[in-house]
This record gives C-alpha cells, sequence and structure tokens, in this order.
C-alpha cells in the first residue's frame, strides 16, 4: 500500500557520483527502486523542484528524468497533479511458477467466544480518550515534549495517588506511584528491584497467572513456586512452607477462580510477610468492577511497608493503552525506579497526561459506571442461560470482574468439551490451562463474558448446553 503525503513528497535516499552522468544516475537509481519495491505502485514522488534541492541538481535536469521514466511506463504524470509510480511498473518477463497452496478450509462461523481477560473492546472510550489526549497536548507546556522522570509525570502519579486513596483506600503519596507500561512491566521491574534485594523466591498462586510470573521471576534471576488456592484464597500456610519472600496475588478477586482473600487470611498473609522479611505483590486486575458486595480494599492500606500494589487500565479503559501504576513501599521505590529508567527511560508523558486529565475530568469515573452496568446485565444473562439451558451446572466468582467458573459435572471430560464447542462455533477455556500440573480435575470452564456481548452469551450456552451436563 503506497503512504499518501502530504506537501512535496517523501524524502528519497540517493546518492550521486558527482564524475559521472547525474541524469544517467538519478534515472538508474530511480528505475531499481521501482523494481525493487522500494517505491511502491502509487506512491507519490517528490515535486522536481524539491528533489532537485535535496540533491543539489537543476530542476531542468529533475524534470527531464521524470519525462523519460514516465515514457517507458514507470511513472505516471498528470497536469496538475504529482508524479507517481506506475501501477505496473515492474518489467515484464516470464512468469514464476506460483507454489501450490492448499485451500483454505471453510471458516467455521463462530456463534460465541468466552475470552477470558478481555474487556468490551467496542466500549473503549475513543472519543474521551481522543479528548483527553488533544487537552493534554494544547495545555501541555513545552517541558513535557522533554524525556521525564522514569517514574512518571508528576501530575499523574498525584492524580493516580488521589484516585487510589479515593477508590481502593490505599495508603501513600506520589512519590511511592511509579507509571509503567501495563502489568507485565509492573511485575518485571518490581520482581528485579527486589531482587537486587536478594528477595529472588517468588510464590505464585495455583491455578493463576503462572506462566507471567514464573516469566518475570526467571528474567529478574529467581525462580517462581506455585502455591495453591483454596475457597479462601492463597493457602498462607502452604505459602510458608514454600520459602518464598515475595508471594505474587490477586486477593480481591482471584484469577481465575473469582474467591475473595477472607479477613483472616488477610492478616495471616501479612503476619507472613513481616515473619520473614517478604513482600506481597497485589494484582489489583478488575477490582473496579463489584457487583453483589461492597468493594474491597487493598491490601496496601493494611500494610504499605510490605505491599506492592498493581494496577491497570486494560480492564477499565482498553489493554492497547499500554499504561498502570506500580504503588510500592518507600524503601522500594529508588530501586524499581532504576529497573524502569533501563527498561525505557519512562512511560510515554503525553499518555500520562491524557489519563491524568481524564480522570480529574470525572469522564473515567463516568466510563467505569457505565461498563459495570453493563457487565452487570450480562452476568445475569450468563447465570439466567445456564439455569435454562443447564441447570446442573454451578456458577462461582460472579462478586467481580467479567468472568465466572462453570463447575461441570465430576464425570465430564474437560478437554472433550472443548473440543467439541469449538466444532460447534463456541470457544471455551477450561481451568487446567491456569493449574501448573494442567491436572483436568476437577472438570471447570472459565467464563469470560467482557467481550461477549448478551445475544451471543445467550446463543453460545444454548449451543453447548447438552456438553456441560
Amino acid at each position: 500500500m503506497a503512504v499518501e503525503w502530504s506537501g512535496s513528497g517523501p524524502e528519497l535516499m540517493i546518492t550521486l557520483d558527482r564524475d559521472l552522468p547525474l541524469r544517467a544516475q538519478l534515472e538508474a537509481h530511480l528505475r531499481s527502486a521501482i523494481r525493487s519495491g522500494r517505491l511502491a505502485a502509487d506512491e507519490k514522488l517528490p515535486s522536481t523542484r524539491s528533489l532537485a534541492g535535496d540533491l543539489g541538481l537543476s530542476r531542468g535536469l529533475v524534470q527531464e528524468c521524470y519525462e523519460q521514466l514516465v515514457a517507458e511506463g514507470y511513472l505516471t504524470a498528470r497536469v496538475g497533479s504529482a508524479t507517481r509510480v506506475a501501477a505496473m511498473s515492474r518489467p515484464s518477463g516470464p512468469p514464476e511458477p506460483s507454489p501450490r497452496v492448499p485451500s483454505p478450509a471453510p471458516v467455521r462461523r463462530m456463534v460465541a467466544d468466552f475470552p477470558s481477560g478481555v474487556p468490551d473492546l467496542g466500549m473503549a472510550p475513543r472519543e474521551d480518550w481522543a479528548w483527553a489526549v488533544r487537552e493534554a497536548c494544547r495545555n501541555a507546556p513545552n517541558t513535557a515534549f522533554d524525556y521525564d522522570d522514569p517514574r512518571g509525570v508528576a501530575r499523574t502519579r498525584e492524580v493516580i495517588a488521589g484516585y487510589l486513596r479515593r477508590v481502593r483506600a490505599m495508603d501513600l503519596d506520589a512519590s511511592q506511584v511509579l507509571v509503567c507500561s501495563g502489568f507485565a512491566q509492573g511485575l518485571a521491574i518490581v520482581l528485579r528491584g527486589l531482587a537486587r534485594g536478594g528477595l529472588t523466591r517468588v510464590a505464585c498462586e495455583d491455578p493463576g497467572s503462572i506462566g507471567t510470573v514464573t516469566a518475570a521471576a526467571e528474567a529478574a534471576g529467581g525462580s517462581a513456586i506455585p502455591v495453591p488456592v483454596d475457597e479462601h484464597g492463597i493457602d498462607v500456610a502452604a505459602l510458608a512452607a514454600s520459602g518464598a519472600r515475595v508471594a505474587v496475588l490477586t486477593p480481591a478477586h482471584q484469577w481465575p477462580t473469582g474467591v475473595v482473600l477472607g479477613p483472616e487470611r488477610r492478616h495471616e498473609l501479612l503476619a507472613w510477610a513481616r515473619e520473614v522479611d517478604g513482600v506481597v505483590v497485589e494484582d489489583d486486575y478488575d477490582a473496579e468492577f463489584r457487583y453483589d458486595r461492597d468493594p474491597v480494599g487493598s491490601l496496601q492500606g493494611l500494610d504499605p511497608d510490605r505491599v506492592v500494589n498493581l494496577g491497570t487500565v486494560s480492564k477499565s479503559l482498553a489493554p492497547a493503552l499500554r499504561l498502570g501504576w506500580a504503588a510500592v513501599p518507600r524503601g522500594l521505590a529508588d530501586a524499581v525506579a532504576a529497573e524502569k529508567q533501563v527498561a525505557d527511560r519512562g512511560s510515554s508523558g503525553i499518555d500520562q497526561l491524557a489519563l491524568a486529565t481524564l480522570v480529574e475530568s470525572g469522564r473515567y469515573d463516568r466510563q467505569l459506571r457505565k461498563m459495570r452496568v453493563e457487565y452487570s446485565r450480562r452476568r445475569e444473562v450468563l447465570v439466567t442461560a445456564l439455569e435454562t439451558h443447564a441447570p446442573v451446572v454451578r456458577l462461582s466468582g460472579l462478586a467481580a470482574g467479567f468472568h465466572a467458573v462453570a463447575h461441570l459435572q465430576d464425570h465430564a471430560d474437560e478437554q472433550s468439551v472443548l473440543e467439541q464447542a469449538r466444532e460447534r462455533g463456541v470457544g471455551l477455556r477450561g481451568m487446567s490451562m491456569f493449574r501448573s500440573d494442567r491436572a483436568v480435575t476437577p472438570p471447570q470452564l472459565v467464563l469470560g463474558f467482557g467481550n461477549t456481548g448478551s445475544r451471543a452469551i445467550e446463543a453460545g450456552i444454548r449451543t453447548v448446553a447438552d456438553l456441560l451436563q
């Protein structure tokens, strides 16, 4: 696809030997660029005046060159329009035999897909975000376009700190906030910062985001140990026996089982951290979306010196924005900031200012309210569809977020259910993919409804109802 340039057209990398005929060289360079595809069909060429100025040639020489290539069929020119590369500019020759490519299999119509961890991408606040970026660019001082503190833009860190105090009952100030490019980077730089102090043995929830935590721990020079989760959250006794001094977990809405870390278990966890001189890394991935109970406050608010809180706008706005934050203990802030500096010198300053603008304007909260209403509606559709078409299936983990766990009958074959559902055009995910040993028992499904509309939810459940029972 040709680039549509404004003004006089694109710049061209052409070098000329002043001791040889200049027009012949220029023609040869342009022919070669067109034949090789460096200049694509319909690509706009620089004006003769512009190219002559760039190369230190007379405009008449460049005009003669263009006219010659037009005559040869390499270029097209119309009065009042730019000179362009001709659509059929490659010299003809014997056609090369095309490799035999098997016909693609017919695409099966997708009835419904239930991906977990994906918000409704169609609800991304495009207009609000575009407005916030415009406002940020319009109001930002010139210094905002320079390299900034790798921890993040000061104003944005202040806004995030205020938001976390207000919404998540956290105990922090802006000096403890570091802006990062999403959860994965936040986790990576925190674990590298902890590794500087010798904390390299990292516990992760099982089932959970085992692959992500393992990769980050190993990249930091450490290792990850899966620790089981029960109906009250992470097993603190098993955590203590693991020898880990860092624990990465999702206390507000455990991923993917959906259980909430109970008050007693929370205190046991923080007592463990103090006893081993360790750190809890709290993944606050969907804490804003609660339905049937009061919001659960952040662990960080209970012990700011022992808890790192990681959050993002991936669920509330869109994953593509790659914006998040790490709220770290004061004693860890410098080490994590140093790792951020090495990683990328800091996240996009303009995007940070846009996020601050969005929060301060109230549009961020408005977006969250809108999404809560929609996800709550879809949750009810999922519950009703299963009650109607597969009443033996029990759901859990529905108090927050936009996924639920469907508990199949004990004799069900999880893998077979997934395969047969796929054949019918329904995408399902099994709990086994989140377990360290990939065990398929007990058979469970993780049903995401964030990016699945209400009609698709009902149709999908109806299509696979007999498999679920």
